[in-house]
């Protein structure tokens, strides 16, 4: 299946939007991983109204947010690319998904001292 491709500025660009908003609501939906960091995100958001947070504070946390949903995103397509790859089990994807994994574990460590920094003087 070939598709053809739109050569026009907006409504090439409208089209992207399309696919990415697509697959953004697939990852929130499908994704227990990225459902939970979504979660999380949303009480943050919800924290940041109550403690009234600075305007820097709401663009450093906004900024946390959507490092960890985003490389979530890029571990989940290479969890999904991977396991189409080589359904059974084998030690060189596992190490792949590993390090994927390590990467989320990088961005939400960096998000909860990002939260600490922000909130513990506020409690």
């Amino acid at each position: 299946m070939e598709f053809e491709r739109d050569k026009t500025f907006f409504t090439g660009r409208f089209k992207s939007m399309g696919f990415a908003l697509k697959g953004a609501i697939k990852l929130i939906t499908t994704e227990h991983s990225v459902m939970v960091q979504t979660s999380i995100g949303i009480l943050m958001i919800i924290a940041g109204f109550y403690f009234q947070i600075s305007r820097e504070e709401w663009m450093i946390q906004t900024l946390a947010i959507g490092l960890v949903l985003g490389i979530e995103g890029l571990n989940t397509a290479v969890e999904k690319v991977a396991d189409f790859i080589h359904p059974e089990f084998h030690e060189r994807i596992g190490f792949i998904k590993d390090i994927a994994a390590g990467a989320v574990f990088f961005a939400a460590m960096t998000a909860i001292a990002i939260g600490c920094m922000i909130y513990i003087p506020k409690i």
